[in-house]
């Protein structure tokens, strides 16, 4: 009768780290003692920067709406107390997208937050 050894789990095991570790360089895609370290990094990474990318896109878009303000004659923290004071509610999300797609509605609310201000 034949002994039995580990069966396929530590094929298995193993084999989920490599797939996982598919396109690294050199020893780390097929050596799994290296590629098992690089792919526990990689989640850390991977981690981290799913909370990095929030911040990441409000800077990107509060740059945006600054640059196209700017070109209005007012700054950033002008503008959007000047919407707070207009009781117009938008996400820094929709108002930089307003700003590159719909100049005009845009240059719309520009106005508004002036007059607020004023």
């Amino acid at each position: 009768m034949p002994r039995a050894v580990d069966g396929t789990r530590r094929k298995d095991r193993r084999k989920k780290i490599l797939d996982q570790a598919k396109g690294y360089y050199g020893r780390r895609s097929t050596n799994h003692r290296i590629a098992k370290d690089a792919v526990a990094k990689a989640g850390q990474y991977a981690y981290r920067g799913r909370k990095e990318k929030k911040r990441d896109f409000r800077k990107l878009w509060i740059a945006r709406i600054s640059a196209a303000v700017q070109a209005e004659g007012l700054n950033y923290s002008q503008f959007m107390h000047g919407l707070k004071l207009a009781n117009i509610q938008l996400n820094r999300k929709a108002l930089s997208n307003m700003a590159i797609e719909d100049r005009n509605a845009f240059i719309l609310l520009v106005n508004e937050a002036k007059k607020a201000l004023a």
